[in-house]
Order: C-alpha cells, then sequence, then structure tokens
C-alpha cells in the first residue's frame, strides 16, 4: 500500500474508495498475455495497480510493472478505460475500493518476470483459451477479451 492510500485509509477506515488505477497487458512474440496471482487474494488478472499522487498513468504502468515483476515495458496504447460493479473489490484485510482502471497495451522492453513474493506470487503466459483454466478477478471476463482484440489488431 503507497504512503497516500495508507494516509487515505488512517481516514476512512474500511470504508469505500474509488481508486484510480492501471493495468499493463503484455504480450509476448506467441501472442500469450502475462499475467499475474496477486498475493492478497490469490486471484489472476493482468498485472497493475493504484496511481500515486501526480503520476500519469502510462508512468504508473511502467512503474507497477517494474515493482511487481521486474520487468520494463513500452507503453503501445490505451485499450480502454473500465469500472463497474465487477471493479468492487473487499481485501482480507476489510478494505473495500472499487477501481476504475486504464488498461494499457504493453510489449516487454527488457527483464524476464520474477514475482516480488509479496503483491505477486506467481505469473504465466497464457492464451486467450488457456484463461479459462485460471480463478480471475471478477473484472478480467469483462475485460481481457477485449484485450486479446486489441493484440489481435496490432498484428495485422
Amino acid at each position: 500500500m503507497s504512503p497516500y492510500l495508507a494516509g487515505l485509509r488512517a481516514k476512512v477506515g474500511s470504508d469505500l474508495l474509488l481508486l484510480p488505477s492501471v493495468c499493463g497487458c503484455v504480450f509476448d512474440g506467441s501472442g500469450r498475455l502475462l499475467v499475474a496471482r496477486h498475493g492478497d487474494v490469490g486471484l489472476w488478472a493482468a498485472p497493475g495497480g493504484a496511481l500515486d499522487p501526480d503520476e500519469r498513468p502510462e508512468e504508473a504502468v511502467v512503474r507497477e510493472l517494474r515493482e511487481e515483476l521486474g520487468v520494463e515495458v513500452e507503453v503501445r496504447g490505451v485499450i480502454g478505460v473500465y469500472s463497474g460493479p465487477e471493479f468492487h473489490a473487499v481485501y482480507p484485510n476489510g478494505h473495500r475500493c472499487q477501481y476504475m482502471i486504464a488498461v494499457y497495451g504493453c510489449a516487454l522492453a527488457s527483464g524476464v518476470p520474477e514475482p516480488d513474493g509479496d503483491e505477486i506470487t506467481d505469473y504465466r503466459w497464457v492464451t486467450e483459451e488457456e484463461l479459462a483454466g485460471l480463478t480471475m478477478t471478477p473484472w478480467s471476463p469483462r475485460v481481457l477479451p477485449e484485450v486479446f482484440a486489441w493484440w489481435r489488431g496490432q498484428t495485422r
């Protein structure tokens, strides 16, 4: 949790917070998507996180993937901006939030994914068909088909 978010939580406790966030959808040369298992809830999703104050969304995507998986990415474009009931989360500590996620298509610039062991405990490269075999965040089925459609449009 960032110092900014910790400060908010100190004031509002576990009450619902609306949080601007980003997600980096990184594809390999075979068109597989990088997904990560989030340690706090044990669910799979494309990696990302909340913005810090004064941070540009594109900078947040790069920072989040560097912090969580130790890779450098190149942002290729905005896929979409999403929110709604499936973006509501309740964490094991009782904190409630709803994310508004700016989803970016990215390419791996350097590095090999290595989970930080805290926020991220595992990673995989998956095809669209393999997503059904993962226990994913509630928002993933809403967003990831559009992510794969965006990728197919990039590779034509």
